[in-house]
């Protein structure tokens, strides 16, 4: 099967779920120290927006390098697909719920590990995905590039254990782990550079 659907129907998930982040913005509740004090008090939300909606771009982003190397579909890959983009429309769940609890104390952590597991999740639909599309290679296009095809791997390989990390990191400082989501989705925006020269300069 052609993957002219399939990929219409993912770009308009991932542009729901993306949108729906900036929804999720509550308003500034302004008081006697006026609104801009009023509003960066907001920051948890500002910032865990900030990350979320840069965390999404990068994984449209990576979701059409898959297809750039894609020439057909199967049942397989169309189910594995529907499951990667359930994990990313639940994206903007648990980035509110992180921000409301994120000066919370202990809350603040169960806050932050929950947005580490969703992240978690959605590196592992990707690895699914992609493996399932590259060990089965009657799905590539016959004239895929292999040294892009075996950099796009490598760079999927740390996400499973990059966001694991963060919810070890979050027992221990709730904070840091909120630091180290935006390090890791700059790290996710630089990765094609860094793993596979050529794939960073696929067509969009």
């Amino acid at each position: 099967m052609e993957t002219a659907r399939l990929e219409t129907f993912s770009d308009g998930v991932i542009a729901i779920a993306i949108t729906l982040l900036v929804l999720e913005l509550p308003i500034p509740d302004v008081g006697e120290d006026g609104f801009w004090h009023a509003f960066l008090h907001l920051w948890p939300s500002l910032i865990a927006y900030t990350i979320s909606f840069l965390t999404i771009g990068v994984m449209w982003i990576n979701h059409h390098t898959i297809f750039v190397h894609i020439a057909r579909t199967d049942r397989i890959f169309m189910l594995l697909n529907t499951l990667l983009l359930m994990s990313i429309a639940f994206v903007p769940y648990p980035t509110k719920v992180m921000a409301a609890f994120l000066e919370e104390g202990e809350s603040a952590r169960d806050a932050v590990i929950l947005y580490g597991i969703a992240l978690t999740g959605c590196a592992i639909c990707f690895n699914l995905l992609w493996n399932y599309a590259r060990r089965w290679g009657h799905l590539l296009r016959e004239d895929a590039d292999p040294v892009e095809v075996e950099g796009i791997t490598r760079s999927y390989l740390p996400g499973v254990p990059l966001y694991l990390s963060t919810v070890v990191v979050a027992i221990i400082n709730p904070l840091a782990a909120f630091i180290l989501h935006a390090v890791i989705v700059v790290f996710y925006a630089l990765s094609s550079t860094f793993w596979a020269p050529g794939w960073a300069k696929s067509e969009l």
